[in-house]
């Protein structure tokens, strides 16, 4: 029958290659590149889906780290990749959206070189500072940094990473001036605020609120819309306007023939829609968060416009 259709195809002229493909997808293991290190958001989002996936395709679904340049390395290596279904990414905000915007010099085209499958997942970050900045609001660390200009630093997951711009945003929204230093993910960030090598960082939802529980750190603001379960304020409390979100969705190369990429979409609301699947995102304090293709590429686009235009206002090298 294979056979036939495949005969068919060709006597009509359509493709029938990619036809033939995905009949048979998957039949073999998938590799889901994360372009960050082990642990934090991204890594977490990766396992979980990938798990997921896993269980519903009875193929197994890897995630495959590969770290740098704020996750310029992964997300290029997958765009070049066979667009066969069987390498996916579990792209973010800042090599997906934000760094393409910025820099002449990536790369990959985020949106030529990518198909949007679906989100799985969106999350704010809980601003946290050392115990010893004698700080409790982000009034009186914004009085702190206008009585110490230059002099504050603040931890970030690497240079244009969401949580590098979340602290730019805070500089320029407040009119204050801190030093960003970049890490290789906001785990390892927020272990610089530990051990005092700087005095504050945008955090993952699940490290604050364990680091704050143990009274590691201090958590003083979420940058999302609205307050934590446990009553944290917005820093748009005090900075109206100010918001920043960042995404987990799956993404394949472009070419990727449009029945797997059919498939895949399918399987992720599934899984997004299964509540042990849920649970697991919301105890990292990520809410899970499925979408149609043309969704997922219309918040790319807008992210891009965003944050192109801080970066150009304030001036942020991007190379």
């Amino acid at each position: 029958m294979k056979r036939i259709l495949v005969a068919a195809c060709f006597a009509l002229g359509l493709p029938a290659i990619p036809y033939a493909l995905a009949q048979g997808y998957p039949a073999k293991t998938i590799r889901l590149i994360t372009p960050y290190p082990p642990g934090g958001g991204i890594d977490a989002s990766a396992r979980i889906i990938g798990q997921a996936l896993t269980e519903q395709l009875g193929h197994t679904v890897i995630v495959d780290n590969r770290a740098g340049a704020t996750g310029r390395i992964g997300t290029e290596l997958a765009a070049k990749s066979p667009a066969d279904g069987y390498t996916l990414l579990l792209g973010s905000s800042a090599p997906n959206a934000i760094i393409p915007a910025a820099s002449p010099t990536v790369a990959y085209d985020a949106v030529r070189d990518f198909a949007p499958i679906s989100l799985v997942g969106k999350t704010s970050y809980v601003l946290v500072v050392h115990p010893s900045l004698p700080v409790h609001t982000i009034k009186e660390l914004i009085a702190l940094a206008k009585a110490n200009p230059g002099k504050l630093t603040f931890a970030s997951s690497g240079v244009l990473g969401a949580s590098h711009l979340a602290g730019e945003l805070l500089s320029r929204t407040a009119n204050i001036s801190l030093v960003h230093v970049a890490y290789k993910g906001t785990g390892l960030a927020a272990v610089s605020v530990l051990t005092g090598e700087t005095v504050m960082s945008f955090a993952g939802g699940a490290e604050a609120r364990t680091l704050v529980a143990a009274k590691r750190l201090r958590a003083l603001g979420t940058t999302g819309s609205k307050r934590t379960a446990s009553g944290l304020p917005t820093m748009s409390e005090t900075l109206p306007g100010y918001e920043v979100t960042q995404w987990y969705g799956v993404l394949a190369p472009a070419a990727t023939p449009p029945d797997i990429l059919d498939r895949l979409h399918r399987e992720i609301v599934r899984a997004i829609a299964n509540p042990k699947v849920a649970q697991q995102f919301m105890n990292l304090d990520i809410e899970p968060t499925a979408s149609q293709p043309k969704e997922f590429a219309a918040l790319i686009r807008g992210d891009m416009e965003k944050w192109a235009k801080l970066i150009k206002a304030a001036k942020i090298p991007v190379d």
